[in-house]
């Protein structure tokens, strides 16, 4: 079984580069972040002919989540049960006995902002609910855009961009936390390339210079961990005209 995440940057613009990668790349799951796109306006008909089944939830201009599955998704949950918020940023259905959570996190602008804060209470309430979904089920993947990165590998210039946010401590405790329920960072369960990234900004030739952050991520519960084979970043679409910002990351389970 493979799963992947992929922070498009707006669906509208993108679906052709989702429809083409997924003709390349056939797996059996993947979850989109920033489709900036609302339901009635979704295309779904699209996705459903390249043979996925989708669950979606999305607002106007901003944020907005995905699920796309080769088997449909049951018990789909949208948002994070029990906390109040009015932004598209969450959503998990079981796929295949799998509990597959797509997630796009907070970016939180700066650690002295009110979206900071907003990030801390967002964060705070995932941990809190996927400590019960991995209870309820104890094959859980959660992935997606996470605005963390995890440690100084993830980082270009870990020197210059000490404390700035995506790099914060208070950040990186978050993403601890999540590890603590019982979950793990696929990626580095295996041997990976230095300077391994998933996001490159659009200013200043940062792709061409692989001035990066690693901040897209897959995490797979301890009952995964044995089965989970491989994990990868697929950088190649990163190269398309007009692409996202980010590329895909792909896990591989048995």
């Amino acid at each position: 079984m493979q799963l992947a995440t992929w922070n498009v940057n707006s669906l509208t613009v993108r679906l052709p580069q989702v429809l083409d990668w997924l003709a390349a790349n056939p797996v059996d799951v993947l979850v989109l972040q920033e489709t900036k796109t609302t339901d009635d306006k979704f295309p779904h008909e699209a996705i459903e002919a390249a043979g996925y089944k989708v669950a979606f939830f999305g607002q106007k201009t901003y944020n907005g989540v995905a699920l796309l599955s080769r088997s449909e998704a049951t018990d789909v949950v949208k948002n994070i049960p029990g906390f109040e918020d009015d932004m598209a940023r969450v959503i998990a259905g079981t796929v295949d006995g799998v509990r597959v959570v797509g997630a796009y996190f907070p970016n939180g602008q700066a650690p002295d902002s009110d979206k900071f804060v907003y990030k801390m209470r967002w964060l705070e309430a995932l941990q809190n609910w996927l400590r019960e979904e991995l209870k309820q089920h104890p094959k859980l993947v959660l992935m997606g855009d996470f605005n963390i990165t995890v440690d100084d590998r993830d980082v270009w210039d870990p020197v210059a961009l000490k404390d700035t946010i995506h790099c914060t401590v208070e950040e990186r405790d978050h993403f601890q936390a999540l590890i603590d329920l019982g979950t793990h960072d696929a990626f580095r369960l295996f041997e990976q390339a230095e300077k391994s990234y998933s996001w490159w900004d659009y200013r200043e030739f940062a792709f061409r210079r692989n001035r990066g952050l690693r901040i897209d991520h897959i995490l797979v519960s301890d009952a995964l961990k044995a089965s989970t084979q491989a994990c990868v970043i697929d950088k190649a679409p990163r190269k398309n005209e007009r692409p996202s910002d980010h590329v895909p990351v792909i896990v591989t389970l048995g």
